[in-house]
């Protein structure tokens, strides 16, 4: 067991509705209390469990798929699949197939920030996916089966979390960590749909983003071409000069030597600065060091991670991106997401 300050952030719940009919019926995720049974006729968070409330259609949906069953069809639609973590837990995946979908269009996976909000991601993406021709695919990992940060932002990288006494342990089994679902799902998805495509770009927003540039960092051996990590509130170095998660030390699973090789793209929101407020920022000594804002820590990060490789004489292919005039907005930044990512092709 390692002591070191951990503090929970709660990432601010986007609430907006996409064309929403006035009749649609909405509920909380189970969570075995009373509210299980209430219903709401707009969308926002549960006042009893504070849990984001979904469109008790898409639940009944959810809730009929068959494990592994992975049948894409034209437009939107949902899958169920085993994930890494153990345990029999399950990854939903929300998709989108665009009309003009062939067996050589690209794919692209969307990570959610810390509200897990999946459905509206998705809809965030569709008209992008459809103007470029893109495979959508949103993985939604629920609260019940992975629940607080440390299961979703840190990927299961650590567990047996106590707040109060300030300690953590360190998953060693680096299988059972979040990185894996995604290779694992594009060979499903790759399968079911008979896909040329060998690889997949990934955009991940605020807590989303956390999960992508660790995945870059102790699982670089993956199917992705390029991967956005948006907006994260603090990083893991890539150093054995701070603990972890603020660095790799004291941990088994790092690759040795750290490889930069991967297309990473540290893609900033310009007024992600001391100015926005929108979301929770942690603070704490160890990630104020990183810079007292989103756009200071994700600049850092990208400058320590470059002069690591320089001292080490790796090869450097990270990149950073500052998109100009946005915020802590995942809806501005999917769209500048996908015209970087696809604007040119078209």
């Amino acid at each position: 067991m390692m002591r070191y300050f951990v503090v929970f952030l709660f990432t601010s719940l986007y609430t907006l509705s996409f064309g929403q009919q006035h009749d649609a019926v909405f509920v909380c995720p189970p969570c075995d209390l009373d509210c299980d049974r209430l219903t709401f006729s707009k969308p926002g968070i549960c006042p009893h469990c504070h849990m984001k409330l979904v469109l008790k259609s898409e639940l009944e949906v959810a809730n009929t798929l068959v494990l592994n069953e992975v049948a894409l069809e034209e437009g939107k639609g949902s899958f169920l699949v085993a994930g890494s973590a153990g345990n029999n837990k399950t990854v939903l995946v929300r998709y989108y197939q665009p009309t003009t979908f062939t067996q050589h269009s690209k794919v692209i996976f969307v990570v959610p920030g810390a509200g897990r909000n999946a459905l509206d991601y998705r809809e965030a993406w569709m008209q992008a996916a459809e103007q470029y021709g893109v495979l959508l695919l949103v993985p939604e990992y629920s609260e019940q089966q992975y629940p607080e940060f440390w299961s979703y932002n840190l990927a299961g990288m650590i567990y047996d979390v106590d707040i109060q006494k300030q300690t953590f342990k360190i998953n060693a089994n680096a299988s059972e960590w979040l990185f894996e679902d995604f290779d694992k799902i594009f060979q499903q998805v790759r399968t079911e749909l008979g896909l040329e495509t060998p690889t997949y770009d990934m955009f991940g927003h605020s807590a989303g983003g956390q999960i992508l540039h660790r995945m870059a960092i102790f699982n670089p051996e993956n199917l992705a071409d390029r991967i956005l990590a948006s907006n994260s509130g603090w990083y893991t170095l890539p150093t054995n000069s701070e603990a972890f998660p603020y660095g790799t030390k004291g941990l088994a699973a790092v690759p040795d030597p750290l490889d930069f090789s991967q297309k990473l793209i540290l893609f900033l929101g310009e007024e992600d600065n001391a100015s926005e407020t929108r979301g929770h920022l942690r603070r704490s000594p160890e990630v104020d060091r990183q810079g007292l804002h989103r756009l200071a820590r994700g600049t850092y990060f990208y400058e320590e991670a470059q002069k690591i490789a320089g001292i080490h004489k790796l090869d450097f292919q990270w990149e950073l991106e500052v998109v100009p005039g946005i915020g802590h907005d995942y809806l501005e930044m999917s769209q500048a997401a996908a015209r970087y990512l696809y604007g040119d092709e078209k």
